[in-house]
């Protein structure tokens, strides 16, 4: 059985965003970028499933510019046999990445398709559902656990709910999206960055894929926070009551 792992180059996450000075969007030039956390976990459990003995071959997917490359390059190192890159624009949305991932899909028949539960830079939360309805597969989002069966070919997914935990038996092949608790992700070591450079990544277009690139939505401004106020030190719990109530809006 193969596994499909979709990985995303992003802002890392130790950073500290700053919106470029015409509000189009983030600055993103001479920024540290890195693989997004979620998708790091999304890998890590398809490395854990084929050591397990239960995949013969995790591939690694990336969709984006010439750079994202350098994230496929991790993922390699991680241990990913083989690299796909779609070389598209900046800035696609859930619904194109979900076609792409389903014209994968379909070149490669895997059995399962994992992806990170969302992306940190646009908290979209959206792909793995998409592509799951597009494939028509059954889909675990947000698994904390994930227990494989290959004689039934079934995927028992644990996921956090607001209720408590919810258990999910999906038939394989299947769309799985991962929460931070369902593993720790692994660090390259140096011997696998270097074996890294020797592994197949295939490059695909969106044309190739026949996928058309559009864009439902316009950004139209993007602008900071508004910073917090300086706290106010008060001297007895009468005063706190009364600021409270009287500018706190608190009844």
């Amino acid at each position: 059985m193969k596994i499909i792992v979709a990985v995303k180059r992003v802002i890392d996450y130790a950073v500290k965003i700053r919106v470029k000075p015409d509000k189009t969007g983030v600055e993103t030039a001479n920024v540290k970028m890195s693989m997004n956390p979620f998708c790091e976990i999304a890998l890590e459990e398809a490395l854990r499933i084929r050591e397990s003995g239960l995949a013969s071959e995790v591939i690694a997917v990336t969709i984006g510019p010439s750079q994202s490359v350098d994230t496929l390059r991790t993922g390699l190192a991680m241990g990913a046999d083989r690299g796909i890159h779609v070389d598209a624009a900046i800035g696609l949305n859930p619904l194109t990445i979900a076609k792409i991932l389903k014209a994968l899909v379909h070149i490669e028949n895997p059995g399962l398709l994992i992806l990170g539960k969302q992306a940190i830079d646009d908290d979209c939360n959206q792909t793995g559902q998409m592509v799951a309805g597009l494939l028509n597969w059954p889909q675990g989002t947000f698994a904390s656990k994930v227990i494989l069966d290959k004689e039934k070919q079934v995927a028992t997914v644990e996921r956090e709910v607001d209720g408590g935990l919810e258990t999910l038996c999906l038939d394989l092949p299947a769309v799985i999206t991962t929460d931070l608790r369902l593993n720790q992700p692994r660090y390259a070591t140096l011997p696998n960055i270097m074996k890294a450079k020797s592994k197949v990544i295939k490059k695909y277009t969106p044309e190739e894929l026949k996928v058309q690139i559009k864009s439902d939505l316009e950004v139209v401004q993007v602008t900071e926070p508004p910073k917090r106020k300086t706290g106010v030190i008060v001297s007895s719990v009468d005063e706190l009551i009364d600021k409270l109530k009287n500018e706190a809006c608190v009844i």
